[in-house]
């Protein structure tokens, strides 16, 4: 299988963001496989606030010594809050991309889109098919 980082109770999408719900808020970031894969994070451009993003739509920029990458957000909503503290020490995503590595979270979000989304489990067996 893979020897990274895949929490139980967030979801994840085939883009290597994932979502954790609480309530009504979802916070977002990348996993633990995609930014072992950007290498180096140098730059975090995040989201404005009140920005609204749709379920696997661009929602802000992650620039690493290697590529630029669009994050998308695996669930719709507003953006409510973003992790400032990226702009200043970006590589947080790659230390501690489920803690504060964390980029921004989402209110008014449709908890059912999560339907549309991968578990633990099952994102692990889509990375280990992506490794081959």
């Amino acid at each position: 299988m893979s020897d990274h980082n895949i929490p139980d109770g967030i979801f994840y999408n085939k883009e290597h963001e994932w979502v954790k719900i609480d309530g009504d808020v979802a916070t977002v970031g990348v996993s633990d496989y995609a930014q072992d894969l950007l290498t180096d994070v140098v730059f975090v451009e995040l989201p404005q606030m009140g920005k609204v993003v749709k379920q696997f739509g661009p929602a802000c920029v992650v620039e690493s010594v290697k590529s630029v990458s669009d994050v998308y957000a695996p669930i719709g909503g507003t953006v409510s809050e973003v992790n400032t503290a990226l702009e200043s020490a970006p590589e947080q995503v790659n230390n501690d991309p489920y803690g504060s590595g964390w980029m921004f979270k989402l209110t008014g979000i449709n908890s059912s889109e999560t339907a549309n989304l991968m578990n633990a489990q099952q994102y692990k067996e889509f990375i280990a098919k992506q490794a081959h």
